[in-house]
């Protein structure tokens, strides 16, 4: 199949070249993309292959002697088959190089457009090869902890992907004594075990999308092991369970894998524009119904429908359009004053898409009662925002949450009106750069004694909402106002931001005379990092590039890092053999796909 996909591909290049001047070269990459998917299933197996070829040479010495005869007599000896069963791994994962070069060395704005089309199926192909191969390994990491666990009569496969495993204390919250277990981490259950040996008994498995997680922060005081827990809550009331960890690092760790978990559960937006997503795996090759990149992989790819059948990435559920299976109608003109605010800040921290609100404009006491299939009644009255769940311009009833209360239920369509939508602020006071509301002459005070280009992002006081830099420079304190337009932040008109980490991110690998001619400086240490840390900014990982992110990544797990299309990227290390790339975004480090950034 490998070798008939091939002689075609090669054919078409060789008559765009010969024949049609090249005009339509983008095209073919763009028409073979999907025929060329094929090598998912090849480059996952190559290690088996290669493992299985080695392994007959070694108690085969008739199969060993034959295979150098047959490299002597094709190439001289120069490649051994073991060499070529990597070779079209290699050369499909460097299409998109080609292209990219391509892309940069070609002038003309229409080719170069459309060459970048192709640049984009291609390095989607190579993300989709590349995810092929480590799904293979997560199956594999998945087999084996199969094996090691007994008294398990049902395959793991159906509970996702694995996010961590290890020692813990458990106990009910009626608090019987707690137990000594392992426990094993996936997506959609923790599988409790004791430990016999190198193997495992399976004691119960915890469904987890029946809880919800919370901290319990008093524990923490006792300071001593096995003391720093956290509470699973039984969604519908029942019995909770209390965890218990032997550090309080290692209970930071549970918690983020817990919280990861749970977040692929229960994603934002899974049941927004009246969609109902849940994880799943696709038997076929799909498409993100948003972005029309492939969803990575064979494995819990990405998120189905249950309704209209669409499917997305993670990242992708907050931009869909209503539910195909939705009556659109009036409703559909109802939300779209509220669909506007999505539209007038697209893919931005600051204000972020919103689910759709509606106001109360009449009392609603439960009289008339909805239908009894749909459910109990929802109590409102004037002035409450309802956070709207699902409805139809035909129903007379809607279901919806009260935000003044928090409960649940139906209430007649006619007694809300569309609420507008608010954007969300963002939190930066975690951020070792921020300063809060702050003065010029504070400012200054903070940072005259400090090294130069240590600076701070500040309030200004006396314009609530507006931002500004204050940096030492030159043994002197400078400041410049951070401008705002349209939801973007900027200091220099050519260059916007989504937020202020992103600029602040950019700001730390671009000097500031981009805005300000005599600022030759970048942004270099937050005012917060101590003395000490400066002195020590040798020991950090060395950054050996920088990336713009093309498109949005969700993690998946905590050794992910997540993407927003813009991201500033410092990449640490490119060594990876599946195309994912380490590196840092807004102070948090993990591994991206590589293909998902451009380099700067």
């Amino acid at each position: 199949d490998l070798v008939k996909i091939h002689r075609n591909l090669t054919q078409d290049i060789n008559d765009s070249i010969v024949n049609k001047n090249d005009q339509n070269l983008y095209q073919i990459f763009i028409n073979y993309k999907e025929r060329l998917l094929i090598y998912g299933q090849y480059c996952s197996q190559v290690e088996i292959a290669i493992s299985c070829l080695d392994n007959i040479s070694k108690t085969k010495e008739d199969v060993k002697m034959k295979l150098e005869e047959c490299s002597k007599r094709t190439n001289n000896g120069k490649f051994t088959l073991r060499d070529l069963l990597v070779v079209p791994m290699q050369r499909v994962l460097k299409y998109h190089l080609l292209l990219q070069e391509l892309v940069k060395h070609t002038t003309d704005p229409m080719e170069k457009a459309n060459l970048k089309l192709a640049l984009d199926a291609m390095k989607d192909l190579a993300q989709y090869v590349n995810e092929v191969k480590r799904d293979n390994e997560t199956l594999r990491e998945i087999s084996q902890f199969q094996l090691s666990i007994e008294n398990l009569n049902h395959s793991l496969l159906q509970y996702g992907r694995p996010q961590g495993d290890g020692e813990i204390r458990i106990t009910t919250l009626d608090k019987r004594a707690r137990q000594d277990r392992h426990i094993f981490l996936f997506d959609l259950a923790v599988i409790v075990c004791k430990r016999r040996g190198d193997n495992y008994e399976m004691k119960e498995i915890i469904d987890l999308q029946k809880y919800k997680i919370t901290n319990n922060p008093t524990t923490d005081k006792e300071n001593k092991k096995w003391s720093y827990g956290f509470y699973l809550i039984h969604i519908q009331g029942q019995n909770g369970i209390e965890v218990y960890c032997k550090t309080k690092d290692l209970k930071k760790k549970w918690l983020e894998q817990f919280q990861m978990a749970l977040s692929n559960i229960r994603p934002d937006y899974a049941d927004t524009s009246f969609h109902e997503f849940k994880m799943h795996t696709f038997s076929r090759v799909t498409s993100c119904k948003v972005c029309q990149m492939l969803l990575r992989g064979t494995f819990y790819q990405g998120y189905l429908c249950s309704k209209c059948g669409a499917g997305a990435h993670k990242e992708c559920l907050g931009r869909l359009d209503n539910c195909g299976r939705a009556n659109s109608g009036d409703f559909g003109k109802i939300l779209k004053g509220i669909s506007n605010c999505e539209s007038k800040y697209p893919n931005s921290i600051e204000f972020q898409p919103c689910l759709p609100k509606m106001q109360v404009i009449r009392n609603y006491n439960g009289i008339p009662q909805p239908a009894t299939q749909d459910g109990p009644p929802l109590h409102i009255q004037i002035g409450d925002t309802i956070e709207l769940i699902r409805g139809d311009a035909h129903s007379l009833f809607w279901q919806g949450r009260n935000l003044t209360t928090g409960e649940l239920g139906f209430f007649p369509s006619d007694a809300v009106k569309p609420s507008p939508c608010v954007p969300k602020p963002v939190d930066y006071s975690s951020q070792l750069w921020f300063a809060g509301a702050m003065e010029r002459l504070q400012a200054e005070s903070e940072l005259i004694n400090r090294v130069n280009s240590t600076y701070l992002v500040r309030h200004r006081t006396k314009e609530s909402g507006e931002y500004a830099i204050s940096i030492k420079y030159n043994n002197e304190v400078k400041h410049i106002k951070i401008l705002t337009r349209d939801g973007l932040f900027h200091i220099a008109e050519n260059r916007k931001f989504k937020n202020l980490m992103e600029l602040v991110e950019y700001y730390k690998h671009h000097s500031l005379k981009e805005g300000f001619r005599s600022l030759d400086t970048t942004l270099q240490f937050p005012y917060k990092e101590s003395e000490n840390s400066v002195g020590q900014r040798v020991l950090s990982p060395k950054v050996i590039g920088i990336a713009i992110a093309r498109y949005d990544f969700c993690a998946r797990d905590m050794r992910e890092l997540s993407l927003l299309k813009g991201d500033v990227v410092k990449i640490y290390t490119k060594m990876s053999a599946n195309g994912w790339w380490r590196g840092e975004v807004n102070g948090k480090v993990g591994w991206f796909p590589s293909t998902y950034v451009e380099e700067d």
